[in-house]
Protein backbone atom coordinates (compact mmCIF):
# COMPACT_ATOMS: atom_id res chain seq x y z
CA UNK A 1 0.00 0.00 0.00
CA UNK A 2 1.19 3.50 -0.39
CA UNK A 3 0.95 6.56 1.53
CA UNK A 4 1.28 10.41 -0.45
CA UNK A 5 2.23 13.41 1.34
CA UNK A 6 1.47 16.39 -0.01
CA UNK A 7 2.54 19.98 0.79
CA UNK A 8 1.95 23.18 -0.68
CA UNK A 9 5.39 25.86 -0.63
CA UNK A 10 5.51 29.62 -1.09
CA UNK A 11 8.72 30.90 0.05
CA UNK A 12 9.97 28.07 1.90
CA UNK A 13 13.41 27.84 1.00
CA UNK A 14 14.51 27.78 5.06
CA UNK A 15 12.07 24.90 5.70
CA UNK A 16 11.51 22.51 2.50
CA UNK A 17 14.58 20.29 3.54
CA UNK A 18 14.16 19.89 6.51
CA UNK A 19 10.30 18.74 5.80
CA UNK A 20 11.88 16.03 3.33
CA UNK A 21 13.95 15.01 5.85
CA UNK A 22 11.57 14.47 8.82
CA UNK A 23 9.10 13.32 6.79
CA UNK A 24 11.22 10.36 6.06
CA UNK A 25 12.56 9.77 8.95
CA UNK A 26 8.73 8.97 9.92
CA UNK A 27 8.62 6.35 6.80
CA UNK A 28 11.71 4.83 8.20
CA UNK A 29 10.50 4.12 11.68
CA UNK A 30 7.63 2.46 9.88
CA UNK A 31 9.74 -0.01 8.59
CA UNK A 32 9.56 0.01 5.03
CA UNK A 33 5.58 -1.25 5.75
CA UNK A 34 4.16 1.46 3.18
CA UNK A 35 5.62 2.61 0.10
CA UNK A 36 5.18 6.62 0.12
CA UNK A 37 5.39 9.19 -2.51
CA UNK A 38 6.16 12.86 -1.10
CA UNK A 39 4.44 15.95 -3.54
CA UNK A 40 5.17 19.37 -2.89
CA UNK A 41 3.93 21.57 -4.90
CA UNK A 42 5.94 25.32 -5.86
CA UNK A 43 3.12 28.09 -5.40
CA UNK A 44 5.63 30.50 -7.66
CA UNK A 45 7.80 31.24 -4.89
CA UNK A 46 10.09 34.39 -4.89
CA UNK A 47 13.13 32.59 -3.56
CA UNK A 48 14.89 29.53 -3.69
CA UNK A 49 12.42 27.38 -2.72
CA UNK A 50 11.97 25.98 -6.49
CA UNK A 51 15.95 25.42 -6.83
CA UNK A 52 15.93 23.82 -3.58
CA UNK A 53 13.36 21.25 -4.43
CA UNK A 54 14.55 20.38 -7.33
CA UNK A 55 17.88 19.39 -5.94
CA UNK A 56 15.99 17.13 -3.68
CA UNK A 57 14.29 15.55 -6.10
CA UNK A 58 17.39 14.89 -8.06
CA UNK A 59 17.99 12.85 -5.28
CA UNK A 60 14.85 11.00 -4.33
CA UNK A 61 12.76 9.63 -7.01
CA UNK A 62 10.14 9.51 -4.14
CA UNK A 63 10.33 13.10 -3.80
CA UNK A 64 7.84 15.02 -6.39
CA UNK A 65 7.62 18.59 -7.45
CA UNK A 66 4.79 20.71 -9.10
CA UNK A 67 5.89 24.19 -10.17
CA UNK A 68 2.60 26.64 -10.40
CA UNK A 69 2.17 29.31 -12.94
CA UNK A 70 1.56 31.62 -10.88
CA UNK A 71 0.70 31.71 -6.90
CA UNK A 72 -3.00 30.75 -6.88
CA UNK A 73 -2.97 30.81 -3.16
CA UNK A 74 -3.52 29.08 -0.20
CA UNK A 75 -6.85 27.94 -0.51
CA UNK A 76 -6.62 26.37 -3.58
CA UNK A 77 -2.88 25.21 -4.22
CA UNK A 78 -3.01 22.66 -1.04
CA UNK A 79 -6.54 21.55 -2.12
CA UNK A 80 -5.01 21.06 -5.94
CA UNK A 81 -2.38 19.09 -4.39
CA UNK A 82 -4.43 16.74 -2.76
CA UNK A 83 -6.39 15.71 -5.75
CA UNK A 84 -2.90 14.83 -7.30
CA UNK A 85 -1.83 12.07 -4.68
CA UNK A 86 -2.93 8.69 -6.31
CA UNK A 87 -1.79 6.84 -2.62
CA UNK A 88 -4.27 4.41 -0.50
CA UNK A 89 -4.18 7.28 1.81
CA UNK A 90 -3.03 11.24 1.34
CA UNK A 91 -1.80 13.32 4.17
CA UNK A 92 -1.44 17.00 4.09
CA UNK A 93 0.51 19.19 5.82
CA UNK A 94 1.67 22.46 5.57
CA UNK A 95 5.25 22.96 4.59
CA UNK A 96 6.48 25.92 7.05
CA UNK A 97 6.98 22.67 9.77
CA UNK A 98 4.25 23.95 12.38
CA UNK A 99 2.37 20.27 11.28
CA UNK A 100 4.61 18.17 12.96
CA UNK A 101 5.66 15.68 10.69
CA UNK A 102 6.39 13.16 13.82
CA UNK A 103 2.13 12.70 13.51
CA UNK A 104 2.61 10.79 10.21
CA UNK A 105 2.43 7.28 12.30
CA UNK A 106 -0.41 8.09 14.67
CA UNK A 107 -2.25 9.24 11.44
CA UNK A 108 -1.68 6.19 9.97
CA UNK A 109 -2.50 3.77 12.94
CA UNK A 110 -5.84 5.42 13.42
CA UNK A 111 -6.32 5.28 9.81
CA UNK A 112 -5.63 1.71 10.38
CA UNK A 113 -8.21 1.10 12.38
CA UNK A 114 -10.84 2.21 10.19
CA UNK A 115 -10.92 6.07 9.97
CA UNK A 116 -11.60 7.54 6.56
CA UNK A 117 -10.23 10.55 7.90
CA UNK A 118 -8.12 11.28 10.52
CA UNK A 119 -7.41 15.21 11.65
CA UNK A 120 -4.63 16.96 13.53
CA UNK A 121 -6.17 18.96 16.15
CA UNK A 122 -4.87 21.67 18.32
CA UNK A 123 -5.13 21.93 21.48
CA UNK A 124 -2.38 23.96 22.16
CA UNK A 125 -0.21 26.35 20.59
CA UNK A 126 3.17 28.51 20.84
CA UNK A 127 1.80 31.29 18.45
CA UNK A 128 0.10 34.72 19.96
CA UNK A 129 -2.92 33.53 23.05
CA UNK A 130 -4.82 36.26 21.46
CA UNK A 131 -4.49 34.90 18.11
CA UNK A 132 -5.45 31.31 19.29
CA UNK A 133 -8.43 32.30 21.43
CA UNK A 134 -9.76 34.24 18.35
CA UNK A 135 -9.51 31.30 15.95
CA UNK A 136 -11.62 29.15 18.75
CA UNK A 137 -13.81 31.75 19.06
CA UNK A 138 -14.21 31.79 15.05
CA UNK A 139 -14.87 27.93 15.21
CA UNK A 140 -17.62 28.41 17.64
CA UNK A 141 -19.71 30.81 16.00
CA UNK A 142 -19.25 29.10 12.74
CA UNK A 143 -20.90 26.15 14.32
CA UNK A 144 -23.45 28.58 16.14
CA UNK A 145 -24.62 30.13 12.93
CA UNK A 146 -23.97 26.54 11.25
CA UNK A 147 -26.97 25.58 9.55
CA UNK A 148 -25.61 22.51 7.08
CA UNK A 149 -26.12 19.79 9.75
CA UNK A 150 -22.43 19.07 9.53
CA UNK A 151 -20.40 20.17 12.33
CA UNK A 152 -16.77 21.47 12.18
CA UNK A 153 -13.80 20.40 14.15
CA UNK A 154 -12.72 22.94 16.45
CA UNK A 155 -8.84 23.92 15.73
CA UNK A 156 -8.81 21.51 12.79
CA UNK A 157 -6.96 23.33 9.61
CA UNK A 158 -6.77 20.58 7.14
CA UNK A 159 -3.86 19.10 8.41
CA UNK A 160 -4.64 15.14 8.65
CA UNK A 161 -4.41 11.72 6.50
CA UNK A 162 -7.92 11.24 4.08
CA UNK A 163 -8.42 8.03 2.84
CA UNK A 164 -8.42 7.20 -1.25
CA UNK A 165 -11.83 7.44 -1.02
CA UNK A 166 -12.64 10.62 0.18
CA UNK A 167 -9.86 12.41 -2.37
CA UNK A 168 -12.00 10.29 -4.88
CA UNK A 169 -15.49 12.01 -3.46
CA UNK A 170 -13.47 15.37 -3.66
CA UNK A 171 -12.26 14.95 -6.84
CA UNK A 172 -16.29 14.49 -8.06
CA UNK A 173 -17.13 17.56 -6.06
CA UNK A 174 -14.88 19.80 -8.81
CA UNK A 175 -15.12 22.72 -6.72
CA UNK A 176 -12.89 25.77 -7.80
CA UNK A 177 -12.32 27.49 -4.70
CA UNK A 178 -12.89 24.94 -2.22
CA UNK A 179 -12.88 25.23 1.83
CA UNK A 180 -11.42 21.51 2.48
CA UNK A 181 -12.80 21.93 6.58
CA UNK A 182 -16.45 22.32 5.50
CA UNK A 183 -16.08 19.45 2.89
CA UNK A 184 -15.13 16.36 5.03
CA UNK A 185 -17.59 17.92 7.52
CA UNK A 186 -19.89 17.63 4.62
CA UNK A 187 -19.26 14.16 3.22
CA UNK A 188 -19.76 12.92 6.84
CA UNK A 189 -17.00 10.30 6.53
CA UNK A 190 -15.91 8.46 9.51
CA UNK A 191 -13.23 9.86 11.28
CA UNK A 192 -10.77 10.77 14.06
CA UNK A 193 -8.62 13.51 15.34
CA UNK A 194 -4.96 13.58 17.05
CA UNK A 195 -4.15 16.13 19.05
CA UNK A 196 -0.97 17.98 19.42
CA UNK A 197 0.73 21.53 20.32
CA UNK A 198 1.41 24.06 17.66
CA UNK A 199 4.92 24.61 17.42
CA UNK A 200 6.19 28.21 16.59
CA UNK A 201 7.31 29.11 13.11
CA UNK A 202 11.44 28.33 13.09
CA UNK A 203 12.61 29.77 10.15
CA UNK A 204 10.43 32.12 7.16
CA UNK A 205 7.60 34.31 7.97
CA UNK A 206 4.30 33.33 8.07
CA UNK A 207 2.01 33.79 5.32
CA UNK A 208 -1.25 34.21 7.05
CA UNK A 209 -2.28 37.93 7.20
CA UNK A 210 -5.31 39.54 8.29
CA UNK A 211 -6.36 39.18 4.33
CA UNK A 212 -6.11 35.19 4.39
CA UNK A 213 -7.90 35.07 7.80
CA UNK A 214 -10.31 37.07 6.47
CA UNK A 215 -10.97 34.93 3.68
CA UNK A 216 -11.03 31.38 5.37
CA UNK A 217 -13.68 33.31 7.73
CA UNK A 218 -16.04 34.27 4.86
CA UNK A 219 -15.50 30.93 2.81
CA UNK A 220 -16.34 29.26 6.22
CA UNK A 221 -19.54 31.01 6.26
CA UNK A 222 -20.77 31.32 3.01
CA UNK A 223 -20.70 27.69 2.38
CA UNK A 224 -21.80 26.83 5.85
CA UNK A 225 -24.50 29.43 7.23
CA UNK A 226 -27.24 31.40 5.54
CA UNK A 227 -27.78 32.76 8.84
CA UNK A 228 -25.82 36.39 8.08
CA UNK A 229 -28.29 36.79 5.20
CA UNK A 230 -31.98 35.88 7.30
CA UNK A 231 -30.18 37.86 10.27
CA UNK A 232 -30.61 40.91 7.59
CA UNK A 233 -33.97 40.08 6.59
CA UNK A 234 -35.00 39.99 10.67
CA UNK A 235 -33.40 43.17 11.62
CA UNK A 236 -34.91 44.89 8.12
CA UNK A 237 -38.15 43.96 9.10
CA UNK A 238 -37.59 44.59 13.26
CA UNK A 239 -36.14 48.17 12.25
CA UNK A 240 -38.92 49.29 9.87
CA UNK A 241 -40.89 49.15 12.77
CA UNK A 242 -39.07 50.45 14.80
CA UNK A 243 -38.91 53.69 12.69
CA UNK A 244 -42.66 53.68 11.82
CA UNK A 245 -43.21 53.44 15.26
CA UNK A 246 -40.90 56.12 16.76
CA UNK A 247 -42.08 58.46 13.50
CA UNK A 248 -45.51 58.07 14.66
CA UNK A 249 -44.66 58.86 18.35
CA UNK A 250 -42.57 62.13 17.38
CA UNK A 251 -45.56 63.21 14.78
CA UNK A 252 -47.88 63.07 17.92
CA UNK A 253 -45.33 64.33 20.19
CA UNK A 254 -45.08 67.27 17.73
CA UNK A 255 -49.01 67.62 17.18
CA UNK A 256 -49.37 68.40 20.45
CA UNK A 257 -46.70 70.08 22.49
CA UNK A 258 -45.20 71.74 18.90
CA UNK A 259 -44.20 74.78 20.95
CA UNK A 260 -42.09 72.91 23.50
CA UNK A 261 -40.17 71.11 20.94
CA UNK A 262 -38.53 73.06 18.36
CA UNK A 263 -37.39 72.19 14.89
CA UNK A 264 -33.94 70.40 14.61
CA UNK A 265 -32.11 68.11 12.60
CA UNK A 266 -30.28 66.12 14.77
CA UNK A 267 -32.53 63.57 14.93
CA UNK A 268 -32.47 62.97 11.40
CA UNK A 269 -29.08 63.03 11.14
CA UNK A 270 -28.27 60.11 13.32
CA UNK A 271 -31.24 58.21 12.30
CA UNK A 272 -29.80 58.52 8.40
CA UNK A 273 -26.39 57.71 9.58
CA UNK A 274 -27.28 54.89 11.35
CA UNK A 275 -29.09 53.04 8.83
CA UNK A 276 -26.71 54.26 6.31
CA UNK A 277 -24.43 52.35 8.21
CA UNK A 278 -26.07 49.08 9.10
CA UNK A 279 -27.29 48.88 4.88
CA UNK A 280 -23.93 49.23 3.97
CA UNK A 281 -22.93 46.62 6.61
CA UNK A 282 -25.38 43.92 4.91
CA UNK A 283 -24.67 45.14 1.46
CA UNK A 284 -21.19 43.49 2.05
CA UNK A 285 -22.75 40.54 3.49
CA UNK A 286 -24.57 40.06 0.42
CA UNK A 287 -21.50 40.82 -1.99
CA UNK A 288 -19.90 37.93 -0.24
CA UNK A 289 -22.22 35.74 -0.97
CA UNK A 290 -22.83 37.14 -4.48
CA UNK A 291 -18.96 36.77 -4.49
CA UNK A 292 -19.12 33.15 -3.83
CA UNK A 293 -21.41 32.82 -6.36
CA UNK A 294 -19.71 34.45 -9.48
CA UNK A 295 -16.72 32.21 -8.11
CA UNK A 296 -18.74 28.82 -8.52
CA UNK A 297 -20.07 30.06 -11.73
CA UNK A 298 -16.87 31.02 -13.90
CA UNK A 299 -15.51 27.81 -12.70
CA UNK A 300 -11.75 28.55 -13.36
CA UNK A 301 -8.99 26.12 -12.96
CA UNK A 302 -7.78 25.22 -9.56
CA UNK A 303 -4.17 25.73 -10.45
CA UNK A 304 -1.85 25.56 -13.69
CA UNK A 305 1.33 23.94 -13.65
CA UNK A 306 4.54 24.98 -14.99
CA UNK A 307 6.80 21.78 -14.59
CA UNK A 308 6.34 18.28 -12.94
CA UNK A 309 9.20 16.62 -11.94
CA UNK A 310 9.62 12.81 -10.90
CA UNK A 311 5.80 12.01 -12.06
Amino acid sequence: MKISVVSSAYNEQDNVEELYKRVKEQFEKLGGKYEYEQIVLDNASKDNTLQKLKEIAAKDKNFKVIANARNFGHIRSPYYGILQCRGDAVIYMASDLQDPPELIPEFIKKWEEGNKIVLGQKTQSKESALFFALRKLYYRLLNAMNDSGAELLQNCTGFGLYDKEVVDKLREIDDPYPYLRGLIAELGYKKTTVEFQQPLRKRGLTKNNFYTLYDNAMIGFTNHSKVPLRLATFLGFILSGISFFLGFVYLVIKLIWWYRFPAGAAPVLIGVFFLGSLQLFFLGVIGEYVGMILTQVMKRPLVIEKERINF
